[in-house]
């Protein structure tokens, strides 16, 4: 084989192995083959089968955990499990991995507000469609004058209104898609650069939201959600300074 051959091999770097045997266990387990609840074979039956050592399938095990796929219990009755499906757990670890980009200047303020607009108002929408009553009780608690909080708390419960709306949805996915985006922008922004008639008017924005969702009128639901969404465009902007 010459050089100019080996230039045009296609190839893949190999993986360590604990990383190998992590991706095959994680392929079973996102495919359902390997379903909730079940208990995976001990350490040592796992080294067999991949014909790895032990060392290698614990780290494999310890890099599923991370990643909230498995569960590991100690005991007679303990080994690890597949864990059973929490929206919250991968939200938080798509945020983390979103934080790190952003904080790399890898991704904007303006692409995660984009990316708000595409998800956001449809999800009022549904919720306009959907809420039941404790959803609109939650709501509506979202929306109380926060002009007099510190600007950190102020923050938390402008947050909470918009989880509170997304999760009234009834869509777990459409949740879980938004609040990493949403946890990324909360840690990025400077909190304490809004004057306190800002709030207000976000406050009253968030208001005319919950009338429309509490309404049943989607339409106006998801149009408001876009203007309010727009319309704090600048502020984040002025916010990231």
């Amino acid at each position: 084989m010459t050089a100019d051959d080996g230039a045009k091999l296609r190839v893949r770097p190999v993986q360590a192995a604990y990383r190998q045997v992590a991706e095959q266990l994680r392929d079973q387990i996102v495919s359902g083959a390997l379903p909730s609840g079940a208990k995976l074979p001990s350490e040592a039956e796992l080294g067999g089968m991949f014909g790895v050592s032990r060392s290698t399938v614990r780290e494999a095990l310890r890099l599923l955990a991370s990643q909230h796929l498995i569960d590991t219990a100690r005991g007679v009755t303990g080994g690890s499990f597949v864990a059973a499906p929490d929206a919250g757990a991968v939200a938080e670890h798509l945020g983390g991995t979103l934080g790190l980009l952003v904080n790399a200047r890898n991704m904007s303020v303006d692409n995660l507000l984009e990316a708000r607009l595409l998800l956001e108002p449809p999800a009022a929408r549904l919720a306009a469609e959907r809420a039941d009553a404790a959803d609109l009780a939650e709501l509506r608690e979202t929306t109380e004058k926060t002009g007099h909080l510190h600007p950190d708390e102020g923050f938390a419960v402008h947050w909470d209104f918009h989880t509170t709306l997304v999760a009234a949805s009834g869509n777990p996915l459409l949740r879980m898609m938004c609040q990493p985006v949403n946890a990324v922008l909360r840690t990025r922004l400077h909190r304490d650069r809004v004057a306190r008639e800002v709030w207000e008017d976000i406050d009253a924005e968030h208001a005319r939201v919950h009338e429309a969702v509490a309404a049943g009128d989607a339409d106006a639901a998801e149009e408001l959600v876009r203007e309010h969404l727009l319309a704090l465009r600048p502020l984040y902007e002025r916010m990231e300074d």
